[in-house]
């Protein structure tokens, strides 16, 4: 069960799980997967510092509305077409300056379950030819203990290695398949795009692009959001 508003600071890393049953309860669908699209989505909320508070009530806003229309073409399925009222709520929560800074929190997770994160993921990059991030990954899970200590440095190491990572899968690959990414990411994009602005486009292209890469490489995301 989801959180609630109040106090999911205490989940902070379950921001991406916290989103998806929320969506899917209000779509009363729970077997609906979200899309590649969906997720990039929400990781651009969460690089962007969207409250979960606000992506919450956005869902819950477009919902409503799409309920009192008279004519419903379609069932809602896609997180984009709740992107304009997630912005929306967004700007109110700041406005009323519910957006500050989050309070320490316990970990959501034991730390015996970050240091086989961790230590899994390490396999699986080095396995791939990454034998550098690989063996920082390897020396981030020995010293778990420590980590467990400063989730958020922990996080900003794990940010780094992964954006290192994604820069050389983007060098190593051609024009084509690049083109390709981000043509199939305008196909599903191009009925939702009047609902963000040129910014929010941008950064849910870059995020989209970079989970492609990282999926057509079978590579993990290193980040402790990815952690469940």
């Amino acid at each position: 069960m989801a959180e609630s508003e109040d106090n999911w600071s205490g989940n902070y890393f379950n921001y991406f799980t916290e989103v998806e049953e929320h969506f899917q309860r209000t779509r009363a669908a729970s077997l609906f997967l979200l899309s590649p699209l969906d997720w990039a989505l929400i990781e651009s909320w969460k690089n962007a510092g969207v409250p979960l508070a606000a992506v919450l009530r956005g869902i819950d806003a477009a919902f409503e509305k799409w309920r009192s229309r008279k004519s419903k073409i379609q069932m809602i399925n896609s997180l984009a077409y709740c992107a304009q009222a997630v912005m929306l709520e967004a700007q109110i929560l700041a406005g009323a300056g519910q957006a500050a800074p989050r309070p320490a929190a316990a970990p959501p997770f034991p730390e015996a379950d970050l240091r086989q994160y961790l230590a899994d993921n390490a396999k699986q990059v080095r396995e791939a030819g990454f034998t550098e991030i690989g063996a920082s990954l390897e020396k981030l899970a020995a010293e778990s203990d420590q980590h467990f200590q400063d989730l958020e440095q922990l996080e900003q190491r794990l940010t780094a290695l992964e954006e290192k990572l994604i820069a050389t899968l983007k060098s190593a690959q051609t024009d084509e398949q690049l083109f390709q990414i981000r043509r199939e990411l305008d196909s599903q994009l191009r009925q939702y795009r009047g609902k963000m602005t040129a910014d929010q486009i941008s950064m849910l292209e870059r995020q989209y692009v970079e989970r492609e890469l990282l999926s057509q490489s079978g590579l993990p995301r290193l980040s402790l959001f990815y952690l469940r």
